[in-house]
C-alpha cells in the first residue's frame, strides 16, 4: 500500500494562539495505531502537523478530521476566553 502524507501548516497572528493550537493537536502524536504517524511542531506563531498513513484512506481522512476538529475547538475556546476577559470589569 502506498503511503499517504499530509502537511498542515497553520499560521496565527500571535504566539499564544499558536501555543493553544499546538497543545490541542499534540495528543494526536501519542498512541497512534501501527501504520500511522502524526507529528506536530510549533515554531513561533506557526503550527505544522505532518501525517503519514499506510492504512486505509478512511483512516487517513479521519485522522485529519480529528486534528482539525481539535484545533478548531481550541481556537473557539481561546476566542471565548478573550471575549470574557475584555468584558470583565475589575
Amino acid at each position: 500500500m502506498k503511503i499517504m502524507k499530509a502537511e498542515i501548516l497553520i499560521t496565527y497572528n500571535d504566539d499564544q494562539s499558536a501555543e493553544c493550537a499546538f497543545k490541542a493537536a499534540s495528543p494526536d502524536n501519542l498512541n497512534v495505531p501501527p501504520g500511522l504517524t502524526v507529528n506536530t511542531a510549533r515554531r513561533n506563531n506557526e503550527v505544522l502537523t505532518v501525517i503519514k498513513c499506510n492504512r486505509s484512506f478512511k483512516t487517513f481522512i479521519a485522522t485529519i478530521d480529528d486534528l482539525l476538529f481539535s484545533i478548531s475547538l481550541a481556537e473557539k475556546t481561546l476566542r471565548t476566553l478573550r471575549k470574557l476577559n475584555r468584558a470583565s470589569v475589575f
